[in-house]
């Protein structure tokens, strides 16, 4: 199980903990020379626990508690990455992706050919220290 997460330590930049509209949490962190997305926390609103909108059957039942929802991503400077995958588990799509941070706010965009065609959303710093669900990256 990850230990709570510290808020002093993560206040700038796109590295951390981000709540997502729904309530769920997700972690932001390296892997490698690269940045990656890790959903730490469940949220009982979400739509679903497990990977139920995957295109391949038999990850429909993985818990998303845990699961890499983003890779691959540059950072370009402590506030913007680019280059990276993002995979969306209400929908089972995958799409190319941008993240920009401004204080306690993270916009991400993902997008399929150029950002132009694509969607944003908004997320927050979680405001309480994070009870993880399960496995996943040390920040």
């Amino acid at each position: 199980m990850l230990a709570p997460v510290r808020l002093s330590a993560q206040t700038k930049g796109i590295l951390g903990d981000w709540t997502e509209p729904t309530g769920s949490v997700i972690r932001i962190g390296r892997c490698g020379a690269q940045v990656c997305m890790w959903i730490v926390s469940v949220s009982k609103r979400a739509p679903a626990a497990t990977d139920v909108h995957n295109p391949h059957p038999a990850l429909r039942s993985r818990s998303l508690c845990g699961l890499e929802i983003g890779s691959g991503f540059k950072l370009r400077d402590a506030d913007h990455a680019t280059g990276g995958t993002l995979y969306d588990p209400k929908t089972g799509k995958t799409y190319h992706g941008m993240i920009t941070a401004d204080g306690a706010t993270l916009r991400l965009r993902g997008y399929i050919g150029i950002p132009l065609f694509g969607r944003s959303q908004t997320w927050r710093r979680p405001t309480q220290p994070v009870k993880a669900c399960g496995t996943g990256p040390e920040n």
